[in-house]
């Protein structure tokens, strides 16, 4: 997630700028048709433009709406994980008798806060952020942690070499290391090394942690409807194709009050506010489209690792132990 001000215009220009050419083109052939072979019937009533251009930005703004709550909602469960976190730390630092137990219970928290969050990143065929655009500013501006380090690499220094082989080797990865975790809790319940108080609330704690593992696989697994993307997407190539043929005529009729170098040539300026007005929409759509999956690995994402850096200095401080991973990134950047 991008937290510096504001994007600069630069950026996204140059994020855009395969559909502004594809634009140029668009507003370039009814011009030259118009004007260079005197095709002036092609011309289109202004009407189309006003209807289409209304029913376009109705479809564009209720797309952005969704996929802005769906950013909000992975944003509120992700704060709801690290509270949950900092509760699940100081509880296993102090309801369990042994602290042996407490490193173990607390680590194993960590290795489920990576599991779920490489989990997250893996790539879903409707996902964009591997498109030129997306992937051409990723390389340019920022890393994605989950890509660059090995699941296995990051849980070597959590789990014994056992559970690491067990978590290898299975599809459900943090459901098993919840599993493990209450497993745990019952074996320190039957030793007594847990009250029967402390232990319903451990066991408690575990099933906020897997309800907040479901709401997050949701996010991630059924994405904003296909049928509204889809017909998104028509209406706004469809009126960025329609709108420089009900410009031609209207810039045409500006040549019967200007003189000078402009006169008769008026009817090229519908290519550059053709492009400015296209743009607009085409960018509103682009947004929306980079918005609507919170943990694909884009710029606008959930800043899940940064968050699991946070919890993991917090709670291996908890513990005591020195070797706690470096201190979260500085303002002004994107954190993922």
């Amino acid at each position: 997630m991008k937290i510096a001000k504001s994007y600069t215009l630069a950026e996204f220009l140059a994020w855009t700028r395969r559909k502004t050419y594809i634009l140029l083109v668009l507003a370039a052939v009814p011009a030259t048709l118009y004007q260079v072979f005197g095709l002036t019937w092609i011309a289109a009533p202004w009407s189309v433009a006003v209807l289409l251009g209304t029913a376009t930005s109705f479809i564009v703004g209720f797309k952005n709406a969704q996929t802005y709550q769906r950013t909000v909602e992975a944003q509120q469960v992700w704060s709801s994980i690290v509270g949950t976190s900092r509760y699940w730390g100081l509880i296993c630092r102090m309801f369990p008798t042994t602290g042996g137990s407490s490193q173990l219970l607390i680590h194993r928290h960590l290795a489920w806060l990576t599991v779920l969050r490489h989990q997250l990143r893996q790539g879903r065929v409707w996902e964009s952020a591997n498109s030129r655009a997306n992937a051409e500013y990723r390389a340019r501006y920022f890393r994605v942690p989950e890509h660059d380090t090995p699941l296995d690499t990051e849980l070597t220094p959590l789990l014994g070499e056992t559970e690491r082989l067990r978590v290898a080797s299975t599809g459900h990865k943090g459901l098993l290391l919840l599993n493990l975790q209450s497993e745990t809790l019952r074996e320190l319940y039957a030793r007594q090394e847990l009250a029967v108080l402390h232990h319903t609330e451990l066991q408690k704690t575990i099933k906020e942690l897997l309800d907040q593992q479901s709401r997050v696989e949701r996010l991630k697994n059924f994405p904003y409807p296909r049928q509204y993307a889809t017909i998104n997407t028509l209406f706004v190539w469809c009126f960025a194709a329609l709108l420089p043929f009900c410009l031609v005529r209207e810039f045409d009729r500006l040549n019967d009050s200007v003189s000078g170098l402009l006169a008769g040539h008026m009817v090229w300026l519908s290519v550059p506010f053709s492009v400015l007005v296209a743009w607009m929409y085409l960018s509103l759509d682009q947004v929306g489209e980079s918005t609507e999956n919170p943990f694909e690995g884009g710029a606008n994402d959930v800043p899940m690792a940064h968050l699991c850096q946070s919890i993991e200095r917090e709670l291996r401080s908890l513990l005591g132990e020195s070797d706690l991973p470096p201190p979260p990134t500085p303002d002004n950047q994107i954190l993922l």
